[in-house]
């Protein structure tokens, strides 16, 4: 067998484990940025005023069933004044449950539902998980293409 598609063969769980690596921590990164812009948000509790359905119940072409999702609209109460927001597109919700969210002082129709660093956190461990992985995994591959590189060496002496 040709040596490049051998070593292209035994590296490939090194190059998908880098990839996979390296977009999840940019992902992570990128969570992480938007969610250290929300840290001085501020938690009220709203009521879920209105639904709009976005895509009804439905099976895929796999055959899996897709939930209907809705825009989510809340209502909330700050310093007095009520406020009616598009909390965003999403299933579960209906009319009149009550909800914690979070609000940015300095507008206050600007709202998020978390403001928790560990999910940003933890998809960059698993990313730099992932990406040593695939390092190991390379460096394997390599000393392994290595020694059959010195068996045929070792078979064309004899």
């Amino acid at each position: 067998m040709n040596k490049f598609f051998s070593f292209f063969r035994e590296s490939q769980t090194a190059r998908m484990l880098i990839s996979i690596g390296l977009i999840l921590i940019v992902f992570g990164v990128f969570m992480f940025c938007i969610n250290t812009k929300n840290q001085d948000y501020i938690k009220v509790d709203a009521v879920v005023s209105g639904t709009v359905l976005v895509e009804d119940t439905h099976t895929d072409a796999e055959g899996n069933t897709v939930v209907a999702t809705y825009n989510v609209y809340v209502k909330y109460s700050v310093n007095g004044t009520e406020y009616e927001t598009l909390l965003g597109e999403l299933s579960g919700y209906k009319e009149g449950d009550k909800i914690t969210i979070y609000y940015d002082p300095n507008d206050p129709n600007n709202i998020t539902q978390t403001k928790s660093l560990l999910l940003p956190i933890g998809i960059i461990v698993g990313g730099l998980a992932a990406f040593i992985g695939g390092i190991v995994s390379g460096a394997n591959a390599i000393k392994k293409h290595k020694r059959l590189k010195e068996q045929e060496k070792g078979w064309k002496n004899e």
